[in-house]
């Protein structure tokens, strides 16, 4: 069932990131670059370590973890980005940004027990 769950997360983590990358500022921010190496990097050690649980995963978890990798995949990142709060773009209350709230929610799932 965890196997399951962080499928499920890194769908919707991918999701979000790719809805993300065509707002105003999230796509040009500095959170956006960094949350999506790091969700990149948190994907690749997933699958590698979890590679014979996945193998036999129902098809539709199968799908579910390929449009992910392809959401991930689609994902441009800018270069030198800024960080928008610190530039005043942003005006996201303090402590909230939308791509990083979305990782944090992956990572809740992370530490859920078996």
């Amino acid at each position: 069932m965890i196997l399951t769950s962080h499928v499920r997360g890194y769908a919707y983590l991918f999701n979000v990131l790719r809805g993300q990358q065509g707002d105003l500022f999230c796509g040009k921010c500095k959170a956006f670059v960094n949350t999506v190496a790091a969700a990149r990097l948190d994907l690749a050690a997933f699958e590698q370590e979890n590679a014979a649980g996945i193998h036999v995963l129902p098809e539709e978890l199968l799908r579910l973890l390929a449009e992910a990798k392809t959401a991930s995949a689609g994902l441009v990142l800018t270069e030198n980005a800024p960080g928008q709060k610190k530039a005043g773009n942003c005006k996201l209350p303090e402590g909230v940004c939308f791509v990083k709230s979305a990782r944090a929610l992956l990572k809740n799932v992370s530490s859920c027990p078996a």
